[in-house]
């Protein structure tokens, strides 16, 4: 079997990783500066950063500016359950995360009106939920919401979604788009991420028997601490076998 070659940066990357793997760098701690690890590997400080930028992505490890490059520590990992659900549920492996909302009365924008199939200029109420690990922020949710069916405090349950007045028609559909894609700058500094780390995001539009919007859902999930799970549950007929 002919193993391919590894590229420098890969090469790197994967000495690294065995070292974090075995424990020669252990979580939290600090590694060598990025003058030293170039010198180490006989390589440029850019292709050093290039390395480094893989172990990133992969969520191995952080970088803090000022500070250096840190063996990340692990993150609780969360399941964005999807597939239709009411109210799409967050399950934290472990304990729960913390959670934090701020809301805020908007009027609806250009992007808000194709979202929630509103006139322009709709008052909407903008609710901003960031959940915590410790002090480290791990995800967001963007949740829009038409003003007359918004609560006038949201609560925060286990669920990261508004809980919306007990009178709101049920809902009758759920639409969600799910896509892989890099954070923007505003994301990458408010999640503490680097910006080469993908995110999730998810789109959740929830709909009621008369087709008007009732919530919409812009979620952005850190690839290295969700996943995304999809259930579909297919109906059976039971059949009486003939005479």
């Amino acid at each position: 079997m002919i193993r391919p070659v590894l590229s420098r940066r890969h090469a790197i990357a994967d000495d690294l990783r065995h070292q974090i793997s075995a424990g020669h760098f252990k979580a939290g701690e600090r590694l060598p500066s990025e003058s030293q690890l170039a010198v180490h590997y006989a390589v440029s400080t850019a292709t050093l950063r290039s390395a480094l930028a893989l172990l990133q992505g992969e969520g191995l490890v952080e970088k803090i500016h000022g500070s250096g490059n840190f063996v990340r520590r692990p993150l609780r990992k969360i399941t964005y359950i999807g597939g239709g659900c009411p109210a799409a549920t967050w399950t934290a492996f472990s304990a729960p995360l913390r959670m934090t909302a701020r809301t805020t009365s908007i009027e609806a924008a250009s992007h808000h009106t194709t979202l929630l199939n509103v006139p322009p200029r709709s008052a909407l109420t903008e609710v901003l939920f960031t959940t915590h690990e410790d002090k480290k922020p791990h995800s967001l949710a963007h949740i829009y919401v038409p003003r007359d069916l918004a609560p006038a405090t949201p609560r925060l349950p286990e669920r990261i979604a508004v809980s919306l007045p007990d009178l709101r028609p049920p809902l009758c559909e759920v639409q969600e788009r799910v896509s892989a894609r890099l954070p923007t700058q505003e994301e990458a500094t408010t999640l503490r991420i680097s910006p080469s780390l993908a995110v999730l995001s998810v789109t959740r539009v929830s709909l009621d028997a008369s087709g008007r919007v009732v919530e919409a859902a812009l979620l952005v999930l850190p690839g290295d601490r969700a996943d995304a799970v999809f259930t579909t549950r297919l109906a059976t007929e039971e059949r009486t076998p003939k005479p």
